[in-house]
């Protein structure tokens, strides 16, 4: 009989302990939830140096030299939304893993590229959707977790893009048509409508090609250029005579504001 009581002692102990871990860890999350935390996963990609993070699917090229560095992720493709979400800014933490997790530790990255979807799989894809996954790089996802785990929950929440200087477009295309990539944009960081000046010519609106590259069928060259850039709180900036009459296809200008 005492055999039985010790037991039945030990295993209404280890419910006691479940429950209020269960009840702790749901406190945690409402805690988080209120204060704009969603859940989603992440993993990472590339190596320490940022090798295979660099030319994502948002056309920023090289990120190193445009300022973005190695703080940076891939978006799932539910969070990249056919790349209207490049620029923007996130806050990661890894959460309710434990033997993962660097508890406390939060990570501020910009997106520069898609986590493609696999759809000839079933399990453990993370990028497919509608699930919301960050694919960090390799310094990053180590910042919050274990690189071992591979996978790990987190929560995040949208921010703030604090960068310095002035937004900055890099002119591409040809006599015919410019393609402008328009990069280390402040503010909510997501750019949903450009527009461009000649000195010769009204405001003139540009389509998104892919990415953060906007395109306009027009021949500017010789001409002083302005630009006109909205981002997705529908604020508006206005830069003036960024680009010199001189202007060449391949260069990029700063402006003297941003968001």
């Amino acid at each position: 009989m005492a055999k039985h009581q010790s037991f039945f002692i030990l295993f209404i102990t280890f419910v006691a302990i479940f429950l209020v871990e269960t009840y702790e860890s749901k406190k945690i999350e409402g805690n988080l939830a209120a204060q704009g935390w969603i859940n989603a996963r992440a993993t990472f990609y590339g190596d320490m140096g940022g090798g295979g993070t660099m030319q994502g699917a948002c056309g920023y090229g090289d990120l190193f030299k445009q300022g973005y560095g190695l703080e940076t992720t891939a978006l799932s493709t539910a969070l990249f939304n056919k790349g209207s979400t490049c620029g923007a800014c996130f806050q990661i933490m890894c959460v309710n893993a434990p033997k993962a997790c660097h508890p406390g530790q939060v990570i501020t990255v910009t997106a520069t590229n898609l986590c493609p979807p696999n759809f000839t799989k079933t399990k453990n894809v993370w990028c497919n959707p509608p699930q919301q996954h960050f694919d960090l790089t390799m310094p990053m996802f180590i910042k919050i977790a274990e690189q071992q785990a591979g996978v790990v929950p987190v929560v995040y929440r949208r921010v703030t893009c604090q960068k310095k200087g002035g937004l900055k477009f890099e002119i591409k295309g040809n006599s015919n048509w410019i393609l402008l990539l328009v990069f280390n944009v402040g503010g909510v960081g997501d750019v949903v409508n450009v527009k461009i000046k000649g000195s010769k010519t009204g405001w003139l609106p540009m389509k998104r090609n892919w990415g953060q590259n906007w395109q306009a069928s027009v021949q500017l060259a010789g001409q002083t250029l302005s630009f006109q850039v909205q981002t997705s709180d529908g604020k508006w900036v206005q830069s003036d005579n960024v680009a010199p009459a001189n202007w060449q296809f391949g260069q990029t200008f700063e402006a003297k504001n941003n968001f």
